[in-house]
């Protein structure tokens, strides 16, 4: 039976001070009896191939290549005494064309992890993101094509081949956002985010839940790694504002939310730096990327990701020799020592005390930084439930950005240089022209984006 979705009127976190790492007002538990926001961080390691080519004929290699990479993992958190972690096997484009291929290599990875559990009591669990490849040609099906039907064959698949967790970084309404990012161009990114992307979002996680609950897995979560941290990357190149980001990072949140008000229950995945906000709605345990993640990209929110993680990832990291080992054994032992400082810290009632640290340390040096904050953050999610749908969720959290961001501005709490200040203004104009509803939006942006994307893969 397809999932329904139930939206969330109310938050499960009153206050962002009830906020802390390793602590989920609803955990969840995984086989070999891993715990997620049951009291502790764990690592969640990350890891892929080195340049290589993806082939069925070098499949044996590729398949033997997981198995040295996942052991060389579990050998250094038993080595480091670490009693549980998460492993993310996030597939490459091939292996999700190829559903049979991203398969075969979960098979792999969890006979090696259940190998270590029987030896050594290590307990592991497997998240398994699936790729979202209808993006690869524009404009998408979203809702019927043969991408599609692989996507969901590989969530199958891999579900029985020892999947424990499923998740996936979807791109609906990412053909729309993308333009309208280089175009500095608000209504058609709201648009994007507040109208396709969460009728995109309640399709696909109506059907990745059915398959899980079917399955006896878990349905993890979604990120808008496709919308904001593209932002953020472009941002970085200096090729867009700051604030743009910024604004990014709040407006990408309720797209993000659907997953888990169509049954999703988390551990909500590791580059979704809106998830402390879905944390505060619905209580879901969260993975979050900072610091430990500069292997995979750079970015200006390394320590106030934490500030609520259940799950410390390094994001993704290729399987390449360095002095201290190959990549991902160097960044499991990264990821355990972040992880026992913030465990410590909790044991020692210093938890507060260091989250603090977390927020301080970032929050005023980059726009980006501060939508991170947990009393912003909570205000997001607070404004999001008190709205009544998803269009009008996103302008309300899109109002609160340009005003956060506006009045640190003023008190001087954040720097902006005159371009910024120039483009908070065009957003501030921007959200204050959006119309009152989601069709005066969509009859306004189709004259503009129309041949960007397919109406009917939308249902509009």
């Amino acid at each position: 039976m397809m999932a329904q979705r139930i939206m969330v009127k109310s938050l499960v976190y009153d206050s962002p001070d009830e906020l802390i790492f390793g602590v989920a007002k609803k955990p969840v538990k995984c086989k070999q009896g891993v715990v997620i926001g049951g009291g502790e961080v764990l690592p969640e390691v990350n890891f892929t191939l080195p340049p290589m080519p993806l082939r069925e004929d070098n499949l044996p290699e590729i398949r033997h290549r997981y198995r040295e990479m996942v052991t060389r993992i579990l050998q250094k958190a038993v080595h480091l005494r670490q009693e549980a972690l998460v492993l993310e096997f996030e597939q490459l484009y091939e292996m999700t064309r190829n559903p049979e291929w991203g398969a075969f290599i979960t098979a792999e990875i969890k006979k090696v992890m259940d190998e270590f559990n029987q030896r050594h009591g290590l307990k592991s669990a497997l998240r398994v993101t699936v790729a979202d490849i209808r993006d690869e040609e524009r404009p998408p099906k979203m809702r019927t094509g043969e991408p599609l039907a692989k996507m969901l064959r590989a969530f199958e698949l891999c579900s029985d081949a020892g999947a424990d967790i499923l998740s996936i970084e979807s791109t609906g309404g990412k053909e729309v956002s993308d333009q309208a990012i280089v175009e500095g161009d608000v209504e058609g990114l709201i648009f994007a985010l507040g109208v396709l992307a969460p009728r995109d979002m309640e399709f696909l996680w109506g059907n990745i839940v059915e398959i899980a609950n079917r399955k006896g897995v878990v349905a993890g979560g979604d990120t808008a790694c496709g919308f904001a941290n593209t932002a953020m990357q472009l941002a970085h190149q200096g090729l867009i504002p700051k604030v743009l980001a910024a604004f990014m990072r709040l407006v990408s949140a309720p797209r993000s939310l659907v997953a888990v008000e169509m049954g999703a229950t988390g551990p909500l995945k590791d580059c979704g730096y809106e998830n402390p906000i879905i944390k505060i709605v619905t209580g879901v345990p969260i993975s979050m990327e900072g610091k430990s993640s500069a292997c995979a990209h750079s970015s200006p929110l390394g320590n106030i990701a934490a500030a609520a993680c259940d799950l410390w990832s390094n994001e993704s990291v290729q399987d390449v020799r360095l002095l201290g080992g190959f990549a991902p054994e160097v960044f499991t032992e990264i990821l355990i020592y972040d992880c026992r400082l913030m465990n410590t810290a909790a044991k020692n009632g210093q938890a507060k005390c260091l989250q603090d640290l977390f927020v301080e340390s970032d929050r005023y040096r980059d726009p980006q930084a501060l939508m991170l904050d947990l009393k912003v953050m909570h205000e997001a999610a607070k404004r999001i439930v008190t709205s009544e749908d998803d269009y009008k969720r996103t302008v309300a959290v899109a109002d609160l950005a340009v005003d956060v961001l506006q009045r640190a501005s003023d008190e001087g709490l954040i720097y902006l240089s005159e371009r910024e200040q120039r483009w908070l203004a065009i957003l501030t104009k921007s959200v204050e022209n959006l119309p009152e509803t989601a069709d005066t939006l969509t009859e306004r942006v189709l004259a503009h984006w129309s041949e960007l994307f397919v109406t009917d893969e939308y249902g509009l």
